[in-house]
């Protein structure tokens, strides 16, 4: 059965969204605040986690960089009232993967559920690319490299991916973005930039490896023979 971490403060919300889950036939487990949370995610094992923004105790943001802390590779979805991009983006740099802005119906956040839950099943077939001197293993999201290996979120690697499908041509930012979130607004470009750059991040041990801004065009990634 799968299990969903439910973080969020308002009892009657979290009634609504813990019911509609448990019909649906998912494990649910609510807490009413952050620090609670992350008790619950310290002890259990979950295959996604649903955190509110908005938090007594401790912040979604706070408690989704502790729960990257302890896994990477769990996807984690924000529901939040507010809708300003530097909101957005703190969410993604917190280790967010999506979120669902306030109010929402449950189709659409099944639907966002969804689209992380699928990419985690198993399959008997494994990808891996290669980057220079990495080794990216698009099923596992990890990026294996002599120095160690790193474990992606869902969306980390789902970029990663898409720009090595498409090394040495330049990809706009609208076909990533549609590509991957499905919309390219102005926010969405937005966290784009936040992704990108935490990838150059990790790729950096690799002088001969590049993703080189075009202006208002596109990224591309290049690697040096």
């Amino acid at each position: 059965m799968t299990k969903i971490l439910l973080v969020e403060d308002d009892p009657a919300l979290g009634f609504v969204i813990k019911d509609n889950l448990t019909i649906r036939g998912f494990a649910v487990s609510l807490c009413k605040d952050g620090e609670e949370g992350y008790e619950a995610f310290s002890k259990g094992k979950f295959d996604l986690c649903i955190l509110d923004v908005m938090l007594p105790r401790k912040d979604g943001f706070t408690l989704a960089s502790q729960i990257r802390e302890k896994d990477t590779r769990v996807p984690v979805l924000f529901l939040t009232a507010k809708s300003m991009a530097e909101d957005r983006i703190a969410g993604f740099r917190a280790g967010g993967d999506d979120y669902i802005v306030k109010p929402f119906s449950m189709e659409e956040l099944m639907l966002r559920m969804e689209v992380f839950l699928r990419r985690s099943q198993p399959t008997s077939t494994e990808e891996t690319l290669r980057i220079g001197h990495y080794v990216f293993d698009c099923r596992n999201l990890v990026l294996l490299h002599p120095s160690g290996p790193r474990t992606l979120t869902h969306k980390e690697a789902e970029v990663l991916k898409l720009l090595c499908t498409h090394r040495d041509r330049v990809l706009k930012r609208e076909e990533i973005l549609k590509s991957i979130w499905g919309d390219d607004d102005y926010f969405m470009g937005r966290s784009l930039d936040v992704f990108i750059s935490k990838l150059r991040k990790y790729l950096k041990s690799d002088p001969a490896i590049e993703i080189v801004n075009y202006h208002g065009v596109g990224f591309r990634l290049q690697t040096q023979p």
